[in-house]
C-alpha cells in the first residue's frame, strides 16, 4: 500500500527554505523521495514506518503539496506554505539589565522572528532561546562582560539591525558601612561606600528592606535602617547582583539608674560615676546640655566630670548607638557662707 501522511510540522517556512519538517503517517518505511509541490527535499531521513523528517527546498510563495514518494506508489498530499521570509527586527528586550554572569531571561519583542536561527548578545549566542511567535522570542542571556551589549535575531530572512541593547552590571561592592550600629527602633541613616551600586534595588539590613534609600552615586548610598535587633549585615541588590555584607548591629537603648555623687559644688571637677544598662557604646555625656568629659568602665558603668554652673539641678544624659537616656538630676549646691 502507498505511504499515507496524516500531519506536517511545521506548516509554513520561508521561501529561502531549510525548514526542518515532521511528516507522521503510515508506510513510510522504504521511501525514496519527499516532494514539495515538483521539487525534491533538499534532504529526508526515514525515521520510521510511520515517520520523515524532510527540509524545504527553496520556493516562490505560496502554498505547496507535499507528497512522499514510495516504490509501493505516492502517498496523499498535504500543504506546506511558503511566505516570504522578513529581516527579523527587535523593538524590545524586557528586562534591559542583568548581571555579568548572564543567566537573565529576557523577552524579546518586534517582528519576523518565525524560525530564528540565532540569537546574540554582544555577538555571544543566547544561553537558550524559544521563538514564542513571529513576534516575541524568550532567550536566557550568556554571561559576558559589563557595559551595553548589542541583541540580535538571525532567521532565514537575515539579521537584525544593531538598534536593541542588554545592559551587563557588574555585580555590587561594599567596602564599608557607617555607622555600623544603630537604635533597635531604627531610623539611622547609613553611609555604605564601595562600587558598581548605581541602580540599586533594595538596601536589606539583614533579610529586611531599609526604610528607605538613596544612591547617591556608583560608589555610596545613603539607607535608613528599619528596626530590628543583633547582628543584620547590610547587603545591597543592584541589576549585577547582591553584594557582599558589611557588618551592622542593633544595639539596645541605654538607662541611667544612678548618680553617685548626685550633687557637688559649683566649680567643676566633680567626678561622678554613672551607672545604668547598655552603656558600652556611649558617645556622649551631657550635664544640662554641656557635654563632658567621660570615661566608659563597663556596660554599666561611666565615670563622667561635672562641669561649672550655677546652684540647682540639671539633667544627665548619655548618649549610645541606642539612643539617649536620662538619669536622675544632679543638683550643684552653693559653698558654705563664712
Amino acid at each position: 500500500m502507498p505511504p499515507t501522511i496524516s500531519s506536517i510540522n511545521p506548516s509554513q517556512g520561508p521561501t529561502t527554505g531549510g525548514t526542518t519538517v515532521t511528516l507522521t503517517g503510515t508506510g513510510m518505511t522504504g521511501s525514496t523521495a519527499v516532494r514539495f509541490g515538483s521539487t525534491n527535499a533538499t534532504s529526508f531521513t526515514v525515521n520510521s514506518a510511520t515517520q520523515i523528517t524532510a527540509v524545504s527546498p527553496p520556493r516562490t510563495a505560496g502554498a505547496a503539496a507535499v507528497i512522499v514518494v514510495n516504490p509501493t506508489g505516492n502517498s496523499n498530499s498535504v500543504t506546506f506554505t511558503y511566505v516570504v521570509a522578513q529581516v527579523p527586527v527587535v523593538t524590545g528586550v524586557a528586562p534591559g539589565n542583568g548581571p555579568t554572569a548572564g543567566g537573565t531571561s529576557v523577552t524579546l519583542t518586534g517582528t519576523g522572528f518565525t524560525g530564528a536561527t540565532s540569537v546574540t548578545f554582544a555577538g555571544l549566542p543566547a544561553a537558550s532561546f524559544t521563538v514564542n511567535s513571529a513576534t516575541q522570542i524568550t532567550a536566557v542571556t550568556p554571561a559576558a562582560g559589563a557595559g551595553a551589549a548589542v541583541v540580535t535575531v538571525t532567521t532565514p530572512g537575515g539579521t537584525s539591525a544593531p538598534d536593541a541593547f542588554f545592559f551587563y552590571a557588574a555585580p555590587p561592592v561594599l567596602i564599608s558601612g557607617a555607622p555600623a550600629q544603630g537604635p533597635t527602633a531604627g531610623g539611622v541613616v547609613v553611609t555604605l561606600t564601595g562600587s558598581d551600586l548605581l541602580n540599586a534595588g533594595a538596601v536589606r539590613f539583614g533579610s529586611t528592606n531599609a526604610t528607605s534609600f538613596t544612591v547617591v552615586s556608583a560608589t555610596q548610598i545613603t539607607a535608613t535602617a528599619p528596626p530590628g535587633t543583633g547582628s543584620s549585615p547590610i547587603t545591597v541588590i543592584t541589576p549585577g547582583g547582591t553584594s557582599n555584607p558589611v557588618a551592622f548591629s542593633y544595639v539596645a537603648a541605654p538607662t541611667l539608674t544612678a548618680l553617685v555623687p548626685s550633687s557637688g559644688p559649683t566649680s567643676a571637677g566633680t567626678v561622678v560615676t554613672l551607672t545604668g544598662t547598655n552603656l558600652a557604646t556611649a558617645s556622649a555625656v551631657t550635664f544640662g546640655g554641656t557635654p563632658v568629659p567621660f570615661t566608659v568602665v563597663s556596660a554599666t558603668q561611666i565615670t563622667a566630670v561635672a562641669p561649672a554652673g550655677p546652684v540647682g539641678s540639671v539633667a544627665v544624659t548619655v548618649t549610645t548607638a541606642g539612643g539617649t537616656a536620662s538619669g536622675p538630676a544632679y543638683t550643684r549646691v552653693a559653698a558654705p557662707g563664712i
